[in-house]
């Protein structure tokens, strides 16, 4: 497993980068992942997106519809498995913490994002 600050600061460079290969390279084929925020752009009411192609497609729609996002890097707290990130997006500016936990490979196997 990657250290949770070596991840953090390495997602939210990709993310500010808007490098959508950068983001989902920390992600594996069969991720899944949950978020209030995707149901306004993946229409699903569930916010679940499953499967990495999945996950392209709705963070690049996101990515196409706010070409300022920015995050900025809070604090991180490490878990046995996974890692919890608090960062300020500028999309709601707003605080958010998004919890990822990772496999065996060391890739995200499931992610989920809390907004304030």
């Amino acid at each position: 497993m990657p250290t949770g600050e070596a991840f953090a600061r390495a997602w939210i460079e990709a993310w500010n980068q808007h490098d959508l290969t950068a983001i989902l390279s920390h992600y594996a084929e069969d991720i899944v992942f949950t978020s209030p925020a995707a149901a306004r752009i993946t229409g699903d009411v569930s916010g679940r997106v499953v499967g990495k192609a999945a996950l392209a497609a709705y963070w690049g729609e996101a990515l196409r519809r706010v070409p300022d996002l920015r995050f900025t890097l809070r604090s991180v707290l490490a878990g046995v498995d996974s890692v919890a990130i608090r960062y300020h997006s500028s999309r709601t500016d707003a605080e958010v913490v998004e919890v990822v936990r990772f496999g065996a490979d060391g890739l995200a196997v499931e992610a989920s994002a809390y907004y304030e």
